[in-house]
């Protein structure tokens, strides 16, 4: 299984092709742009419900985020629950905490229905506050959840050898193995007449005469009813890319000496907040840990990241050593809530599934209900909660404004202002740089063969300039999160087009 970065996750293992690319279906009901969790949830239930669908996908099942999440299965949100009161109403509040329950329930039926061995387990969730300031924010939380629904209460219990000034635990929890899930779904999907198409990408979507939507494709043309992009962000230029706020989230899976390992999921709430749990891989117990979070595309050097979340993991638990580390993006709406539902500004039988913060096999699974509601009747319960064209004045203002300026600043800013590069420099191997060589701009890398790789520095998705992402060997868009491998080939929308390739003379060669 492929991923969308150098680092092997310790899912992707567990993948096969799924391409079944038989003759083309003159109009399918629907067609699903993405096979991640979203995307193979609605098709299923789509599927399932009598709908002739089609999932196309860029490169392969898991591919994006689905195939680097850590898994836990929470009713309990990035937006906390004080703040969903204070921002949509208590109403609200207790509608998302029943959709999260729903959605877990949503999983657990499709183990037991498709006799999924995916590692699936109920668990408790214990969150710590590990200074005073913390505390008072767990006591916001904890009164938020109860409002809500939440079963949650204020414990003692040792689960985590780490100290903690204020504890609360939550009932209701679980956790899985997301690429074994997805693959039985997928295989479901499939043997219902489902088609998958790996290693196409769409390009944009036109309205025929007839109302049936064409989909421009890297192989050809596709023609359905409705489509579902779920993608993260939908392609091309729309409002929800200002509503939408890239970030990159880092995990490391160690062994441990002592086999101290926790039976529970755990999360402090530092800013950003460090995640916990334990998993099976292969028949060896490990510790999967996650933190230090940031923006996509506003730090370069991503390896301290993970030097940083190992330092952090070593101060709690004595590690052996480190079996897998990778990082994953997610996507945090401004205000909150994601946006699952009718595309705003594109065509009525357009739909889309966005925004899930660190949510996503939550919101994936609930945006697979939702929207196949939606295509057969055009209504859900959860509609006006999550509608893409809401709008809200106050709750999410300053994320709106600050992420407005982020792209402002990198669509206007001097490419070489941080470097003054006048002429190529030389490169180490494994080192990147943005470079300007007769008169142009490049991002180049060099790869530890000594090989050269040169692509223009643009995004091809507003012309942002890309920053390396040292980590993952990545060039990313810190506009709206775009991303792409040293080539050039996109491995995140919104882009849907590669970076060109340039050839740069040796200096060997006659120039």
């Amino acid at each position: 299984m492929n991923r969308d970065g150098a680092l092997q996750s310790a899912w992707q293992q567990e993948i096969k092709k799924f391409d079944t690319p038989p003759a083309i279906a003159d109009v399918y009901d629907v067609a699903i742009i993405g096979a991640g969790i979203t995307g193979i949830t609605c098709a299923e239930k789509l599927q399932a419900s009598n709908q002739n669908c089609i999932v196309l996908e860029a490169v392969n099942i898991g591919h994006g985020t689905t195939g680097g999440t850590t898994a836990h299965l929470n009713t309990f949100f990035d937006s906390s629950y004080d703040k969903v009161i204070r921002d949509f109403g208590k109403d609200n509040a207790r509608l998302l905490a029943q959709a999260a329950k729903e959605a877990i329930a949503t999983i657990k039926a499709n183990v037991q229905k498709y006799q999924i061995d995916c590692d699936f387990e109920e668990k408790e969730a214990y969150l710590f506050a590990t200074d005073e300031k913390q505390a008072k924010e767990l006591d916001d939380l904890f009164e938020g959840s109860l409002e809500a629904g939440i079963d949650i209460s204020w414990s003692d219990a040792h689960t985590f050898p780490i100290p903690f000034v204020k504890q609360a635990r939550i009932g209701g929890q679980a956790q899985f193995h997301p690429v074994k899930y997805i693959r039985a779904l997928a295989e479901a999907f499939v043997k219902m007449g489902g088609t998958i198409f790996e290693d196409v990408r769409v390009q944009d979507i036109e309205e025929a005469e007839d109302e049936v939507l064409v989909l421009n494709t890297t192989k050809g043309v596709i023609r359905c009813r409705h489509a579902v992009y779920a993608t993260h962000t939908p392609p091309g230029v729309n409002l929800l890319h200002f509503r939408l706020i890239p970030w990159r989230s880092y995990v490391v899976a160690v062994r441990l000496k002592e086999g101290n390992y926790p039976d529970a999921l755990g999360y402090d709430l530092q800013d950003p907040y460090h995640y916990y749990r334990t998993h099976t891989i292969n028949g060896e117990q490990l510790l999967i840990a996650g933190g230090k979070d940031h923006k996509t595309g506003h730090e370069e050097d991503t390896e301290q990241f993970f030097r940083e979340l190992e330092d952090h993991v070593q101060l709690h638990y004595d590690i052996d050593s480190v079996a897998y580390s990778w990082s994953s993006q997610y996507y945090e709406p401004v205000d909150g809530l994601p946006y699952i539902g009718h595309l705003p500004g594109g065509f009525k039988e357009v739909y889309v599934a966005a925004g899930y913060n660190g949510n996503g096999m939550i919101f994936g699974t609930l945006a697979g209900t939702i929207l196949t509601s939606l295509i057969h009747t055009g209504d859900h319960n959860y509609k006006e909660l999550f509608d893409p064209s809401r709008v809200k004045p106050v709750a999410g203002f300053s994320k709106f404004v600050e992420q407005g300026a982020d792209f402002i600043s990198s669509f206007i800013k001097d490419k070489f202002s941080t470097e003054k590069i006048r002429s190529l420099v030389e490169l180490n191997n494994d080192q990147a740089k943005v470079v300007k060589y007769d008169g142009e701009a490049y991002a180049m890398y060099k790869d530890n063969g000594g090989q050269l790789h040169a692509v223009s520095s643009t995004c091809t998705h507003v012309h942002c300039n890309v920053v390396w992402n040292n980590a993952e060997k990545t060039w990313d868009c810190p506009c709206h999160g775009s991303r792409f491998n040293i080539n050039g080939k996109v491995l995140n929308a919104p882009a849907v087009k590669d970076l060109s390739r340039v050839h740069l003379a040796e200096p060997d060669e006659t120039v």
